[in-house]
């Protein structure tokens, strides 16, 4: 499929909207309103510089169902005006699920933006890549980026990637895509942790084998850590996938200071992370890459996370050297199970 117009690299559009915050969940949770007055905030502070910011339209009922079944629909649905415990850490409020459809509505927005030719961020809670076709858990009820990656098959792509590097395993993302040849899902995260998937072994099943690609880091990974496996693993197998549109699921808690992940990745690391994948979309698909945000529970780091996406976003050309130095032994250890997993899928592993 051809992009309707031709790439502006610098032509990148927020998405975000105040009623974030009125997905009200309990005292305490870490994944709390406070979250979305950062990313107002940033978003704000956006326009204020002149950049593209827009409110973004609820997903359909029709979008949904790309991914999720009817029955789910009608549990979050049914939590409308009324405050609900999903799971053990996944809550409704009165608004969730309009706030959930707003959040994968902006996503969808930020997938057509990318593939008109330029580059979109949907600044978006409750986070997604958890929610399963027929339930929600780990803080999400809608997945956002799946939607979106449907609604961009839909549209007639043949080829999505999506790249995920919260700390967390999107379980919702992998089983939702798991034998579907269309959709290269690679997943960079904590391991063993919540919830509990993504080992290597993992790799997609009948015409999607190969297209599931888990990337298990062991608790302590740092900046050198993510850059090895970028360079040695996810951007090779990227560039050979060569996606037509690139999906980023942004999450922040691999940050050192984040208070539920056990990694060590900086802001700056984060930012090479997203830059090496601007560098991929732009050889790969004129640039198409729409990124939503996930996880990212301390506040100031989520902050500093966010500027700096929005300005590596914003730049042009390849990224700098990687940072961070010193040992790559959790990498090594990844790098080794992605290769005797993904050998027979990807060359030059």
């Amino acid at each position: 499929m051809q992009p309707d117009r031709d790439p502006e690299p610098r032509d990148v559009l927020v998405l975000s909207s105040e009623r974030f915050a009125d997905h009200a969940t309990p005292a305490g949770h870490p994944e709390r309103p406070q979250r979305a007055a950062v990313m107002a905030a940033v978003a704000q502070r956006w326009a204020d510089g002149g950049g593209a910011l827009a409110e973004p339209r609820p997903a359909t009922t029709g979008a949904l169902l790309g991914v999720h079944d009817r029955q789910h629909l009608d549990t979050i649905g049914a939590t409308a005006g009324r405050r609900v415990r999903l799971d053990p850490d996944t809550y409704a409020a009165p608004d969730s699920e309009a706030v959930a459809r707003l959040a994968a509505g902006a996503t969808i927005d930020a997938a057509d933006h990318a593939l008109a030719g330029g580059r979109a961020v949907a600044l978006v809670r409750p986070p997604g890549h958890h929610a399963e076709r027929d339930r929600a858990m780990g803080f999400c009820l809608y997945n956002n980026v799946a939607v979106a990656a449907a609604h961009a098959l839909g549209r007639g792509l043949e080829r999505v990637a999506v790249v995920d590097y919260d700390v967390h395993h999107g379980n919702g993302t992998q089983w939702m895509f798991y034998d579907e040849p269309r959709v290269l899902y690679l997943s960079l995260h904590q391991y063993p942790f919540y919830p509990g998937t993504g080992a290597a072994g993992d790799v997609g099943s009948g015409r999607g084998a190969g297209l599931t690609v888990n990337v298990p880091l062991a608790a302590g990974a740092g900046d050198a850590d993510y850059g090895l496996v970028f360079e040695q693993a996810a951007i090779p197998i990227l560039e050979q996938f060569d996606p037509e549109l690139l999906l980023l699921s942004a999450g922040y808690d691999a940050h050192d200071r984040d208070p539920l992940g056990g990694m060590h990745v900086s802001t700056a690391g984060y930012a090479w992370m997203t830059s090496a994948l601007r560098a991929v979309a732009e050889r790969c698909c004129g640039g198409r890459l729409a990124l939503v945000t996930e996880g990212g529970y301390d506040l100031e780091a989520l902050e500093a996370c966010l500027v700096s996406t929005l300005a590596v976003m914003q730049a042009d050309g390849p990224p700098g050297p990687r940072p961070g130095d010193g040992s790559t032994e959790r990498a090594d250890a990844a790098l080794s199970l992605v290769r005797r997993a993904q050998a027979p899928f990807w060359r030059g592993l």
